[in-house]
């Protein structure tokens, strides 16, 4: 039968996971997806991401693409992941795509969330996993300065892994923005781009927190935007606090209106 490009919306449990991409001998969330694909299919299916995410960070909105045959429609194979899916993975929504779909290449914006727990209740073991246990109130101000000053587009060589399998590094920061979180036990950072780099944006949300604690000036921010190296930056904020929280796709790739 044809095979055609889907889409799916997963959610899953960064920490029990080495990250997203496979790897040869740790747990990862694009093995288990392949994984339980074969079985549907009957043969070697392969998956893309849209962000390769690092070991311990989650994912509330990753887009997945991978090829399936017509006889699949989208709720069915949705039910169907989720049922052989381990707990830690959740399909949220499949789509069909049009040709040449591909969940990495084609998408146009993915945006992220970093939560920090500000109060001493942020060390218990039903919050630590998911969030910076910080313990220390922030200087809101602080951080949306450095906030403002991340719009628009930089070169994030000071603000990103060394060494990254890159050709360039230059990234669109369309969004940043601090605020209080919903339930009051601290602050959440939205941040969307067109692309991210490696490690990039819990470089920036550590840099930003030590300008936030009075470690270092405000002025370092904009001196980091233009760094050609990451060597004067602060050491990355934890993985566990860090959300991919949606990717953006053009509208003309769907092959139907997406439904939940």
């Amino acid at each position: 039968m044809t095979s055609r490009p889907f889409l799916a919306v997963i959610q899953y449990d960064g920490g029990g996971f080495a990250g997203w991409q496979r790897q040869p001998v740790d747990r990862t969330v694009q093995a288990e997806i392949e994984t339980v694909l074969e079985r549907l299919m009957r043969h070697r299916t392969a998956v893309t991401g849209a962000g390769r995410t690092d070991t311990g960070v989650h994912a509330l909105g990753q887009g997945v693409s991978f090829l399936g045959t017509e006889r699949w429609q989208p709720d069915d194979m949705r039910r169907a992941l989720n049922a052989l899916l381990p707990r830690d993975i959740w399909v949220q929504q499949v789509c069909v795509m049009r040709a040449g779909f591909d969940a990495r290449r084609s998408a146009t914006a993915r945006r992220y969330r970093y939560l920090i727990g500000t109060d001493e209740a942020a060390a218990s073991p039903f919050r630590k996993p998911y969030e910076w246990a910080l313990g220390r109130e922030l200087d809101e101000r602080a951080l949306h300065g450095a906030a403002v000053a991340l719009l628009g587009e930089h070169d994030f060589r000071g603000l990103a892994a060394a060494g990254a399998n890159t050709s360039h590094y230059r990234c669109r920061v369309a969004l940043a923005h601090w605020a209080p979180r919903a339930d009051g036990m601290g602050m959440a950072f939205t941040v969307e781009a067109d692309r991210f780099l490696h490690h990039m944006v819990r470089f920036i949300v550590g840099t930003m927190v030590d300008i936030a604690l009075g470690r270092r000036s405000p002025d370092d921010f904009p001196r980091l935007l233009a760094a050609t190296d990451n060597l004067a930056a602060s050491p990355p904020a934890p993985p566990q606090g860090l959300y991919l929280e949606a990717v953006r796709y053009p509208s003309d790739l769907y092959a139907a209106e997406p439904t939940t």
